[in-house]
């Protein structure tokens, strides 16, 4: 037999098929991003001189290199922000062409406005955009606070209990707009995150000014606020808001850089504590803490190897400011110089140390019992 080439009902085609092309609905994919940006038109690289407004992380980084060249005798690595149009071609004739390449690839309108953002770059959400805090307990605090509110999204279906009337009934009375939303959309919107069913978009939080919050402190008959130092989960920081708000403290500053701010996770994470408790940021940590003391505060640093007890605490009567250190490293060295004293909890087991938010829990509630046999 000669093989298969003469049977019936063989193949006449190859198995593989026809090749495949996008067809053109793919073709978008197949395009280039166009050119990639220079340093000078970069927002975050240390040598921006565009036109647009100077990042702060920008700013920062231009500042550290300023200091190192003037160490080592050298002109700055750095650019000159507003010597160069980064802008879209602002103010640009009506109608003129795209700019990026032929047929417009990877470019914008020549007329239309804006920060350029580097091809495949996806820009940062302002801070001041609104943050949709999610959880039944978080929205009805904040509802009961009077927390500015623009809007309450409730899903689909949603099991109703008391706090859920409650929330309707509350952002209804306020004249805040009720939606509802199906489930998978709710969990687009939040990213994932548990929201029980219900999200309130607030606009961005208000920190309170540093000096009114020590002022407001001092007014009381036993100050109390808390600092963390560089602390950059805003779980942890939602945390020790509620614990603070638990324990009587008046109030709480975390720094403006490197550390984590009031987001709709820390918002969460409170339980809507963050609603009762002012919260500040301020510029440099160390100096704030000079500040308090200025102004009659003893100031105690957390710290594994501290020099005293918890339990030994004797300062814990009067105003006092209790500094939380960072996940992992604890207190910077300048913060730990800057405190009156460190304080050590007393742990029976080979642990090496608490996290910061528990932490910063068992000091205030030693305190706290401190302060209620002083009455």
């Amino acid at each position: 037999m000669a093989g298969n080439s003469q049977r019936r009902g063989r193949r006449l085609t190859p198995k593989a098929g026809a090749p495949k092309g996008s067809g053109g609905k793919n073709k978008d994919a197949l395009a280039g991003r166009g050119r990639t940006l220079p340093a000078d038109e970069r927002p975050w690289h240390k040598a921006y001189s565009g036109t647009e407004k100077l990042p702060q992380r920008t700013a920062w980084k231009q500042d550290k290199e300023r200091r190192a060249a003037a160490e080592e005798g050298r002109p700055p690595k750095i650019g000159q922000p507003g010597t160069k149009d980064t802008t879209w071609g602002r103010g640009a004739r009506a109608g003129a062409p795209f700019k990026g390449g032929a047929g417009g690839r990877g470019g914008k309108p020549a007329g239309r406005g804006g920060p350029r953002v580097a091809p495949g770059r996806k820009s940062n959400p302002a801070k001041d955009s609104p943050e949709l805090l999610v959880g039944r307990n978080p929205v009805l605090e904040s509802l009961r606070a009077q927390v500015p509110a623009t809007a309450l999204y409730t899903a689909q279906g949603i099991d109703v209990d008391d706090r859920v009337n409650e929330i309707v009934r509350t952002a209804a009375d306020r004249g805040i707009a009720i939606l509802e939303i199906s489930r998978a959309e709710l969990d687009r919107m939040t990213g994932g995150v548990l929201h029980q069913g219900v999200g309130l978009q607030v606009p961005p939080f208000a920190y309170q000014p540093f000096e009114d919050l020590v002022a407001a402190a001092l007014e009381q008959s036993a100050p109390l606020l808390v600092a963390l130092d560089g602390v950059t989960d805003p779980r942890n920081l939602g945390a020790v808001i509620r614990s603070a708000a638990a324990f009587g403290a008046q109030g709480v500053f975390v720094p403006e850089r490197r550390a984590a701010g009031i987001t709709a996770t820390a918002w969460r994470t409170s339980a809507g504590a963050a609603a009762r408790v002012p919260v500040a940021q301020v510029t440099n940590m160390t100096r704030s803490l000079k500040a308090c003391q200025e102004a009659g505060f003893i100031v105690v640093g957390l710290d594994a190897d501290g020099e005293t007890d918890l339990y030994d605490l004797e300062a814990a009567v009067g105003p006092l400011v209790v500094v939380v250190g960072s996940e992992g490293r604890g207190l910077s060295r300048l913060v730990g110089e800057t405190c009156d004293l460190t304080v050590r909890i007393p742990m029976v087991s080979d642990v090496e140390s608490l996290n910061a938010s528990v932490a910063a829990a068992v000091t205030l509630a030693e305190v706290a019992r401190r302060r209620a046999a002083e009455v």
